[in-house]
C-alpha cells in the first residue's frame, strides 16, 4: 500500500510525448501525477482542460504535471480534440496510456485481479483511479488526494498544496489551515525554542505555548 513517504513507483510506459521513464522523466525537480479511470469521461474533461492552463503556474514552481488514463495512447490523443473543443485547451503535458492496467495496479488505484486490459472495462469499474500524486525530486510521495468520478478536482488547491510541501521540505515550518502562499507559518514542534531563536531571530507569536506563528520564510 502507498502511502506518504512511501518510493513512488517507477515505470517505462507509453504517453501521448513519447515513451518515458517516470524516475528519468521527473529529472530532479518535482511531479504531479493525476489519474483518470477512463477516456472521453466529462468531469475528467473538464479536469485537463484546467490543468493544460494552470501548467505555467507548476513549472515556475519546478514541477512537471502528467496525467494517467485507463485506456491507450491512441484513445488519448483523439480524446485531446475533445478536450480542446470542450475547454479551449488541449492537454500540453503526456498522458500515460495504461492499457494493460499496469501502472494503476502498481499505484495500488486498481486491485491486482482487476485483469490486465481496460477493453470492456467502464469507468465505474475503474473509479477508483482519482487520485493525484505529489512526488518530490527524491522520488518520495509528499501528498496523495483521492476523488469520486462525481467530484472534479480543484486544482488550484493542488497548487496551493505544492507550495506547502516545498517551502516545508525546505524550513522546519508547517502551514496552518487554509494557509495561502506568502501568509503566516507554524514552527515544527520538533524545533526547540532555542533553536527557533536562531532560525527566526525576529521572534514569534505563540497564542500557545505549542503554537509559534512567524512570518514565511522567503529564501
Amino acid at each position: 500500500m502507498l502511502r506518504i513517504g512511501s518510493k513512488a513507483p517507477d515505470f517505462e510506459a507509453d504517453t501521448t510525448e513519447g515513451r518515458i521513464r517516470l524516475h528519468q522523466w521527473i529529472g530532479d525537480g518535482w511531479c504531479v501525477l493525476f489519474s483518470h479511470p477512463k477516456d472521453f469521461t466529462p468531469v475528467c474533461t473538464t479536469e485537463l482542460g484546467y490543468m493544460a492552463r494552470l501548467k505555467p503556474e507548476f513549472e515556475a514552481r519546478n514541477c512537471k504535471i502528467i496525467g494517467l488514463s485507463v485506456d491507450p495512447v491512441a484513445d488519448h490523443t483523439r480524446w485531446s480534440k475533445d478536450i480542446a473543443d470542450a475547454t479551449g485547451t488541449a492537454p500540453n503535458y503526456p498522458l500515460i496510456g495504461d492499457a494493460d492496467l499496469k501502472v494503476a495496479k502498481l499505484y495500488d488505484m486498481l486491485p491486482e485481479d482487476a485483469g490486465d486490459s481496460a477493453a470492456g472495462r467502464t469507468a465505474t469499474d475503474n473509479l477508483t483511479v482519482r487520485t493525484v500524486y505529489v512526488i518530490g525530486p527524491d522520488k518520495l510521495i509528499k501528498a496523495m488526494i483521492s476523488y469520486p468520478m462525481s467530484t472534479g478536482r480543484n486544482f488550484d488547491e493542488i497548487l496551493r498544496l505544492l507550495d506547502s510541501v516545498q517551502l516545508t521540505a525546505k524550513h522546519k515550518v508547517a502551514t496552518p489551515v487554509n494557509w495561502q502562499r506568502g501568509e503566516d507559518v507554524i514552527i515544527v514542534p520538533s524545533v526547540s525554542d532555542d533553536e527557533a531563536r536562531q532560525r527566526f531571530p525576529g521572534g514569534w507569536k505563540a497564542p500557545k505555548p505549542y503554537l509559534r506563528i512567524v512570518p514565511q520564510p522567503r529564501d
